[in-house]
């Protein structure tokens, strides 16, 4: 399971309306939640948050948690 869909079931969303809400299909969203090879898009992350009632950022932070920068020593 991907840190997107992690994060969709820790707070019980039900992907039928976020996808009614979104206009993502159920299909992608399943995608999404699955699969690690398939990339969120910026504008599906912050329709999915508008649909959840949660601060976009509060999303992006969780779904990239594991990005860090390049250190440059």
């Amino acid at each position: 399971m991907t840190e997107l869909g992690l994060y969709l079931s820790r707070k019980s969303v039900n992907r039928s309306d976020v996808a009614r809400k979104t206009g993502i299909s159920k299909t992608r969203l399943s995608e999404l939640s699955n699969n690690s090879s398939t990339k969120l898009r910026a504008d599906e992350l912050y329709l999915i948050a508008l649909a959840i009632d949660v601060d976009p950022c509060e999303v992006l932070k969780e779904v990239c948690k594991e990005l860090n920068l390049v250190s440059e020593n």
